[in-house]
C-alpha cells in the first residue's frame, strides 16, 4: 500500500468533477482526411450507433425534422458512428463546465470541432480497451462513486441529486465514469506499467534543483497545444505553426488566454482554459521548463516545438515549498486478500475471516502473512516498513491510526481487497530528505507518464480509420 501503488486511485477520485463530467483524453489531433482501414472490420454499421428515435405520434409538431437532424452521422471511427445528438449533448455539458469555471466559450464552430475531437479520441481509446480485454464492472463503478461523494461530503442520494441538477442523468454520469476508469486502466497498462525511474535520475534532478535559484519553486501554468499528426506533411506542419502563431498574436494583443486556449488548443484541457495547475519543474513537460523559468507571472512564451506539435505556455504565478516535513510514522504489517475477477467480495471476506481466526487462536501474524498475503510484502511477513500520513489509501490509514502498538485490526476493506493490519511501532520523524526523493521520483514518473500517454494516444489515433461526413450535415 505505498504511495506509488495507491496514488492512481486517489488521483482518479480527485480528478473526476462532481458535475459535468467529460471524459479526459489526451491531446486531440488536427482533422485528417480519411484513409481506408488496414483491414475490414466486422461489427455494427454506423446506423447501429444512432439513438433510437421516438415514435412519430409522440413527437410535437415540427420536431420530426430536428430529430432527423440530430440523428445524422457526423463521423465514423473504425466501425462506430458519431451522431449530431452525441455532439449536441456533449456541447451542452461543456458549456455548463465552462460557465462554472468562468471561461468564455469559443465560437460555436470551434466548440463543435473541439467536442468532436474529444469524442473521436475517447472512442478510439475505448475501442482499443474493448479489443484488448480491459473491463470495469458495476461494483468498481459504484465504489468509485461512493468515494467521489465522500470527497464532496455528500450522501449517495445528495450526490445523485447534484448530478441531475446539472442536467445530466445519473445513468449517463455512471457511463462517463466507467469510461474514465477504463481509460485510466488502459493508461496504467500501456504506459505507466512500462515506466521506470532510476536512482540516478532522482539524484540528477535533486542536484539540478539544488544548484538552481528557486529550485524548490512550484509554477502554476496554462498552455495551448496546436497538435501535429505523427506523419504530417511539410505543408501541414507549416499550417499548424501558423495557427499557433496566430494564437500567440492574440495573446500578445491582450486577449484572454483561457478563451484563446478554448478556441485554438488541441489539448484535452482546452475547454478548461488550458490550465495545468501547480507543478514543479520536474513535472512540467520538458519543452516548457526553460521557458517557464524565464517568464514573469502573467507572461506567455514564444511558440515552442515538440513531437506533439506547437505550444504556448503562460506562467500564472509561482510559490515556494521549502518547509521541513515532520510527521508521525507508523511501522505496520498487513495481510491482503485481493478482490478481483478471480476472488469475489464474499470469498475474500471468508478467507480473511479464517486467517483472523487462526491468528486469534495462536498463529503468528508474520507466518499467516507469508502464507496468505497477496502482495509483495508476503515474503517479509507482511512488513510495509515505516508509513507516513498519506502513503496509503484512506480506509487503510484510518484503521491503522485507531490501533494501539501490537494490536491487530478487524478485517478492513480497501480498493485493493481485504486487509488485516498490525501496528508494530510509532515514531516522530523528520522526513524532509525522504519526502524530497519520493516527490522527485513521483514528479519524474508523472512527467514520463504524461508525455508517454500523449505520444501513445497520438499514435493510436493516427492508426484509426476516421471519416468525417460533413457533407451529410
Amino acid at each position: 500500500m505505498t504511495a506509488s501503488s495507491t496514488s492512481r486511485w486517489r488521483a482518479l477520485a480527485l480528478a473526476l468533477p462532481l458535475i459535468g463530467l467529460v471524459a479526459a483524453t489526451a491531446a486531440a489531433q488536427a482533422p485528417r482526411t480519411a484513409t481506408p482501414p488496414p483491414a475490414a472490420r466486422p461489427g455494427a454499421s454506423p446506423a447501429a450507433a444512432r439513438p433510437a428515435a421516438a415514435p412519430a405520434a409522440a413527437r410535437p409538431a415540427g420536431a420530426l425534422e430536428r430529430a432527423v437532424q440530430l440523428d445524422r452521422v457526423v463521423a465514423v471511427v473504425n466501425d462506430e458512428a458519431i451522431t449530431d445528438w452525441e455532439i449536441s449533448e456533449q456541447k451542452r455539458i461543456v458549456r455548463g463546465q465552462m460557465a462554472a469555471q468562468k471561461v468564455a466559450p469559443p465560437a460555436p464552430d470551434v466548440l463543435e470541432k473541439q467536442v468532436l475531437d474529444r469524442i473521436i479520441t475517447e472512442r478510439v481509446l475505448l475501442q482499443h480497451a474493448k479489443e484488448t480485454g480491459v473491463r470495469v464492472d458495476d461494483v468498481q463503478v459504484e465504489r468509485t462513486i461512493q468515494r467521489i461523494a465522500q470527497d464532496n461530503k455528500l450522501s449517495a442520494e445528495a450526490f445523485r441529486q447534484a448530478v441531475e441538477r446539472e442536467g445530466m442523468t445519473y445513468a449517463k454520469y455512471r457511463e462517463n465514469l466507467r469510461n474514465e476508469i477504463v481509460i485510466q486502466r488502459l493508461r496504467d497498462r500501456e504506459v505507466d506499467a512500462r515506466i521506470a525511474v532510476s536512482d540516478a535520475e532522482i539524484d540528477n534532478l535533486l542536484a539540478t534543483l539544488a544548484s538552481q535559484a528557486g529550485g524548490d519553486t512550484e509554477f502554476r501554468v496554462s498552455h495551448i497545444l496546436v497538435g501535429v499528426p505523427e506523419r504530417a506533411t511539410p505543408g501541414q506542419i507549416e499550417a499548424r505553426k501558423q495557427r499557433a502563431e496566430e494564437a500567440l498574436k492574440r495573446v500578445r494583443d491582450g486577449g484572454d488566454f483561457a478563451q484563446i486556449a478554448a478556441g485554438f488548443s488541441d489539448a484535452s484541457d482546452a475547454l478548461q482554459g488550458g490550465s495545468l495547475g501547480w507543478r514543479t519543474a520536474a513535472r512540467l513537460p520538458t519543452v516548457f521548463v526553460e521557458s517557464v523559468r524565464t517568464l514573469k507571472p502573467g507572461e506567455a512564451s514564444e511558440v515552442l516545438r515538440s513531437a506533439a506539435g506547437f505550444h504556448i505556455v503562460k506562467l500564472e504565478e509561482t510559490r515556494g515549498r521549502s518547509a521541513p516535513t515532520v510527521v508521525e510514522q507508523t511501522r505496520v504489517q498487513h495481510i491482503l486478500v485481493k478482490v478481483n475477477e478471480i476472488t469475489s467480495e464474499s470469498e475474500g471476506r471468508i478467507r480473511i475471516d479464517r486467517i483472523k481466526e487462526r491468528i486469534d487462536t495462536g498463529s503468528r501474524f508474520e507466518d499467516q502473512a507469508k502464507l496468505n498475503s497477496e502482495d509483495g510484502s508476503a515474503p517479509k511477513g507482511g512488513d510495509l516498513g515505516w508509513i507516513s500520513p498519506g502513503d496509503t489509501v484512506p480506509e487503510f490509514e484510518a484503521a491503522m491510526n485507531k490501533l494501539q502498538v501490537d494490536e491487530i485490526s478487524a478485517p478492513v476493506r480497501s480498493p485493493f481487497g481485504w486487509h488485516l493490519i498490525q501496528v508494530k511501532q510509532r515514531r516522530t520523524q523528520d522526513i524532509t530528505a525522504d519526502r524530497q526523493r519520493e516527490q522527485a521520483r513521483m514528479a519524474i514518473r508523472q512527467r514520463k507518464s504524461d508525455e508517454g500517454f500523449q505520444d501513445w494516444v497520438r499514435q493510436l489515433r493516427d492508426r484509426a480509420y476516421v471519416e468525417f461526413l460533413s457533407d451529410e450535415r
